[in-house]
């Protein structure tokens, strides 16, 4: 990473000149509604997204999808193989966790310095905001590298189809910014893996009342497993398990002939991720009458902190300090698609997106007064490494 002498404070100037804009744009992304599994809905957020890229002087380019929404990938300066070891990757995602018709119910609104809507920190924000940074540099006459801003359509789902993008465009970066919330005021140094897998058990069904000894019950078979699921939890080494949602049965007068359970697993080491593999494929159920399905598996790994990613931390947190702010630094449980590019190990800074609340709740807003200044750290970073 190379060693710029960057004007600050002219940065923040074409930031805050680019605050009409902005606030424009963020509100036409919150108020064209994109749920993950709508592709309609999701490529129509990615019409009002290419129009604001090409603005910002972006060139865009579909990555065309039959399931999900297109991807989007918005590129700036030169070709990414060629100048300066590789470019800049800049991560957003346009799907959010709201199903069509929250506006109705969760409208754009201003309020005591806070902006309201459905998806507006997670993560329409971030999108605006690195857009907003691109405009900036370009007022300013930096001299940019390649940059390429990544819009993927399905990461709240797991990023099925957009994974295998993300991770290619990551293998030709020097770097990799991820415009998810921040994590309070600080950025995101490392995120937990995120696996989820699903317990299925096949009983022998009976009348309750007439054959109960003949059956074989599922559901209890499934309560067993479950209290050994629980132990797979060690908190000491950052690994939770959590059964969050179970199922079985027909009817109450009837032994239960199936039962499921689906299964949430975050790990802090990459390293730990075999070991619960091997902790669920060896579930066997004490019932020699059922049996017992175990499918899933890891979905991404951890984000660690390594020394790329420390290095990009500091940088931030020297250009956050000539901007006036301290920029801290924070672990969390989520994922993002930071995690994949992370795991190749392309440094990985993360949470660089709005500072609010309430991401996947009703009182999901940004605070407004930070946007400008995390905006200038945005593009302060970028035309630093």
């Amino acid at each position: 990473m190379s060693e710029r002498v960057l004007d600050m404070r002219a940065i923040r100037r074409a930031v805050e000149s680019q605050a009409g804009w902005a606030a424009d744009a963020l509100r036409r992304l919150v108020e064209t509604e994109s749920p993950s599994d709508d592709k309609a809905a999701v490529d129509a957020c990615g019409v009002v997204a290419a129009e604001l890229a090409e603005a910002a002087g972006g060139r865009v380019k579909r990555h065309r999808q039959k399931a999900f929404g297109d991807v989007l990938e918005v590129r700036w300066g030169a070709a990414q193989s060629t100048a300066r070891g590789g470019g800049i990757l800049l991560l957003g995602h346009l799907d959010t966790v709201w199903p069509l018709g929250t506006l109705k119910t969760m409208s754009w609104r201003k309020k005591a310095g806070r902006i309201y809507g459905p998806g507006v920190l997670d993560m329409k924000a971030g999108v605006v905001m690195a857009l907003t940074a691109m405009q900036a540099l370009g007022e300013v006459g930096s001299g940019l590298g390649p940059v390429t801003l990544l819009l993927n359509s399905e990461e709240e789902v797991g990023s099925p189809v957009s994974r295998g993008i993300t991770e290619r465009l990551a293998r030709g970066s020097r770097a990799v910014l991820v415009l998810e919330p921040a994590q309070g005021l600080a950025c995101k140094t490392a995120r937990k893996g995120v696996g989820h897998y699903r317990l299925e058990v096949t009983g022998v069904a009976a009348h309750a009342g007439v054959d109960f000894e003949r059956g074989h019950s599922a559901v209890l078979e499934l309560a067993r497993l479950l209290e050994k699921v629980a132990e797979f939890t060690e908190l000491r080494v950052g690994r939770t398990v959590n059964p969050g949602v179970i199922g079985g049965g027909t009817r109450v007068n009837v032994i239960a002939a199936s039962a499921w359970a689906e299964v949430d697993v975050r790990v802090a080491k990459a390293s730990d991720a075999a070991k619960v593999e091997r902790l669920f494929r060896g579930l066997r159920c004490a019932d020699k009458k059922c049996k017992l399905k175990v499918s899933g598996g890891l979905n991404r790994p951890p984000m660690e902190r390594g020394p790329g990613t420390v290095e990009l931390y500091k940088k931030a947190r020297g250009i956050a300090a000539e901007l006036g702010f301290e920029l801290g630094e924070a672990a969390t449980g989520g994922g993002s698609d930071g995690n994949f590019t992370a795991a190749l190990g392309v440094p990985t800074l993360d949470g660089l997106g709005a500072v609010g609340e309430g991401a996947h709740a009703a009182h999901e807003h940004v605070v407004a007064a930070h946007l400008a200044p995390r905006m200038a750290l945005l593009a302060g970073l970028i035309a630093s490494i």
